[in-house]
């Protein structure tokens, strides 16, 4: 475990109350993909005339498109402040600072490549709302429902939720900061992924595994900096950050 810095809280979460904090959501998880309620829960929004506001201009523009647009932005400008740290940023490591910005990609990497490979399809695309596909459970692999597929988990609400892993790399020196980014990508995702429901583009349980699957990632992320840092030395070009290491060489 790394030296605590001035800046630091020893209060994070450990690993194993992680580890405890994890295992529970995904026993939630498991227990809400087994009440069976996506369905009913579809049901509120669409019937077999389809989903009337899958069109809608605000759903639509704004909170699918113009949400999804925003979240590439936010990565480019963590991207950007890896070397051009501006506020809160200039306070983390360069080590830190490439964690943040790299855990949303690995995030996003992580939904992109379970979507690609997964059979389920949109619930649009269901006979009980117009369609021609069979509602399948997204676990029953290899069992084609006659859609189009790739539709789990929610690829939309990662514009939200690829961000939970910033938590990790703010909590140590920033515990406060941390803990509001944390709310904020995970209002985000849900909001997103709320969105997509009302449109028919998604079931409950795709936002919901999405959120587990983007907050583990971010996780196991963390561990492998924790690390690389552990056998690498990183400088951060920061006049705030120099100053003070050689203050402390000389003390």
């Amino acid at each position: 475990m790394p030296h605590a810095s001035p800046h630091s809280s020893p209060d994070y979460p450990s690993n194993r109350t992680l580890l405890a904090w994890t295992l529970a959501c995904f026993a939630c998880l498991i227990a809400w993909d087994a009440s069976g309620k996506d369905l009913a829960m579809a049901q509120l929004f669409g019937s077999e005339a389809g989903f009337p506001l899958r069109e809608q201009w605000f759903v639509m523009h704004v909170m699918h498109e113009g949400a999804r647009r925003l979240g590439w932005v936010v990565v480019l400008l963590l991207a950007l402040g890896v070397w051009w740290p501006k506020g809160i940023l200039r306070q983390l490591q360069l080590s830190e600072r490439l964690q943040l910005a790299s855990s949303a990609l690995v995030a996003l990497a992580v939904i992109s490549i379970f979507k690609n490979i997964s059979n389920t399809s949109c619930p649009w695309d269901l006979a009980e709302f117009g369609g021609v596909a069979r509602h399948v459970s997204h676990w029953a692999l290899g069992i084609l429902d006659g859609g189009g597929g790739r539709c789990f988990p929610a690829g939309h609400a990662s514009a939200g939720f690829a961000f939970v892993g910033g938590y990790f790399a703010l909590r140590r020196k920033h515990p406060r900061a941390a803990w509001v980014w944390l709310g904020a990508s995970l209002l985000m995702g849900f909001i997103l992924g709320g969105a997509q429901q009302v449109r028919g583009a998604h079931f409950m349980s795709h936002t919901l595994w999405t959120a587990w699957l983007c907050w583990t990632a971010g996780w196991l992320w963390d561990m492998a900096f924790q690390a690389w840092r552990q056998h690498a030395v990183f400088h951060d070009s920061t006049p705030a950050t120099l100053s003070t290491s050689q203050h402390r060489a000389h003390s």
